[in-house]
């Protein structure tokens, strides 16, 4: 599923936080998002899932307006991952994983044997069945985290947005996150995620967009966008950016002025 953004502008109220931005996600397509805080990239995620209206400029999904796709039609094609937040309600960790089968259900009917057992394939494949009887409320912030990505995977989308998905997670659950967006892709879902850690980008993406002062300042391939100049833009710090010895792996680390 293909989804074109053409020349948008979004924001709250009338803050304008970011504008003449315009990019494509191509089916299996894996698009890394970097920018500063505060330079818009949730926002914008919310506006491509019409939770923020636009300003101006148009947003397809497969060549349709998004305004013409129902908020169940969305639902069914496009889940969201959003930044790991505060737990307001006791539901087990698979009954939250349940809820990601909601565009599934009929209306008034209850999930089936097939929801279940998406909900507990996509538990196990991300390394947490173990929790599923827990309370989310009682678990911590990290499997919260992976909580909600099992969430969004048990939609089954064809789109899948990702704010942060890694930031509060340990070594090994940032690896094994990132290896199912890969696997994701490579199995048709097209991904659009955000990251503060260049190496991630050159782990996963096909190509990564640089939000910068409320405009899309880059887009291209990880080699070519994610320079050490334009990190020193982005972040005020200098890095130097090379090759792991023995491998392909292209790495980023602060650069040592002493």
């Amino acid at each position: 599923m293909r989804l074109e953004v053409d020349r948008i502008a979004f924001g709250y109220g009338s803050r304008l936080v970011g504008q003449d931005i315009s990019f494509t996600l191509e089916e299996n397509e894996v698009l890394v998002l970097f920018g500063p805080n505060g330079a818009g990239k949730t926002t914008l995620f919310k506006t491509l899932l019409g939770l923020v209206p636009l300003r101006a400029g148009t947003i397809r999904l497969d060549g349709q307006l998004i305004g013409a796709w129902s908020g169940r039609e969305r639902a069914s094609r496009i889940a969201y991952v959003p930044q790991a937040h505060a737990a307001l309600f006791p539901f087990t960790v698979e009954d939250l994983v349940l809820m990601g089968r909601a565009p599934h259900v009929g209306l008034f009917a209850t999930p089936g044997l097939r929801d279940r057992d998406v909900a507990a394939a996509t538990l196990e494949r991300l390394g947490i069945g173990h929790l599923a009887g827990r309370a989310y409320t009682e678990i911590s912030g990290g499997e919260r985290q992976i909580a909600l990505i099992a969430r969004a995977l048990a939609q089954e989308p064809s789109i899948l947005v990702m704010d942060e998905p890694t930031a509060s997670l340990d070594y090994g659950h940032q690896m094994r996150v990132l290896d199912r967006v890969r696997e994701l892709a490579g199995e048709g879902v097209s991904i659009v995620l955000s990251t503060h850690n260049p190496d991630h980008a050159f782990r996963v993406a096909d190509r990564v967009a640089l939000v910068f002062q409320s405009r899309l300042a880059a887009l291209g391939t990880p080699e070519a966008v994610l320079t050490a100049e334009a990190l020193k833009q982005l972040y005020d710090i200098d890095v130097v950016i090379g090759m792991l010895a023995g491998s392909n792996a292209r790495l980023c680390a602060p650069r040592n002025n002493t």
